[in-house]
């Protein structure tokens, strides 16, 4: 399984610098998002591929409308490494960054169940910026790749962006991840250019989103679960940044981690180098 190739032109980079994110054309095939959606079931079910363990236990929550998610799915499934290591990703991660060089930071496998008619905010994201998960990195030029599963929509929870807040910079307290209420965060963070403008996805498509964007997705409204595989993708120079916040990569830095250690062993895989 492999990611369709595709160039990314000077427009999409100007996309993406005005606005903080790019939608791809289709990256997947149907036989590969079948084969993903397949890795989804067993990720949950905890049938993993190799004999090691997942980073974190396999979350099981206690309400069935919660969402589940898991971070370095390429630990235990071949089809999930397979795609969030792909070079193709790397390469149009570097075009849209100006980057020589990207890895992966770490993955994810997000499941967002059906709520139906039921009122609830349990799929709720709330507004934030990745990278306010991710200060013990060095730089805030990494870029977050949401892949769809099957066609997503508001009706489904899809993800909206908040158009230009990647120029904003670092926003304090903006780890907001599983504050789901949107309306509190969005009175918290909006600005007067506060834009929402939702990704509207085809099964197979990515949004590229830069890590300083603010982003969130409501509820999903249909029966059927909403199903993505994320990677988080840094450049190759990235390195720790000390005193900063936690953050469970350091861990794969070894047990005396030092500032400026770059994040470039075989826990943070290579997934591309441009030639000069």
């Amino acid at each position: 399984m492999s990611v369709i190739p595709y160039q990314v032109t000077e427009e999409d980079k100007a996309r993406f610098q005005k606005d903080g994110y790019w939608i791809s054309p289709r990256l997947l095939d149907d036989d590969a998002i079948g084969r993903l959606r397949q890795a989804h079931e067993r990720i949950w079910k905890r049938d993993f591929d190799g004999d090691g363990y997942p980073m974190h236990p396999i979350p099981v929550p206690s309400d069935p409308l919660a969402i589940k998610k898991t971070e370095n799915a390429w630990w235990i499934n071949d089809e999930v490494r397979a795609v969030v290591t792909d070079p193709e990703l790397g390469r149009m991660a570097a075009d849209l960054l100006n980057e020589d060089e990207i890895r992966l930071w770490h993955d994810q496998v997000i499941y967002k169940p059906g709520a139906g008619d039921k009122e609830t905010k349990l799929g709720n994201v709330g507004w934030h910026q990745d990278y306010g998960y991710w200060r013990a990195s060095s730089t805030t030029n990494m870029v977050t790749v949401w892949i769809a599963l099957q066609d997503t929509d508001l009706s489904n929870g899809a993800m909206t962006t908040i158009l230009g807040s990647h120029k904003w910079g670092e926003v304090e307290g903006s780890d907001t991840f599983f504050d789901q209420d949107m309306e509190k965060l969005r009175a918290r963070f909006a600005r007067r250019d506060w834009t929402e403008e939702p990704c509207i996805l085809k099964a197979g498509q990515a949004s590229f989103h830069h890590a300083l964007t603010f982003h969130g997705s409501g509820p999903n409204r249909t029966n059927e679960p909403r199903l993505s595989v994320v990677a988080h993708l840094m450049p190759g120079h990235t390195s720790f940044r000390a005193g900063r916040q936690r953050h469970d990569n350091v861990l794969f830095l070894g047990p005396r981690p030092y500032d400026g250690q770059r994040f470039d062993n075989e826990y943070f895989p290579l997934l591309y180098g441009r030639k000069r």
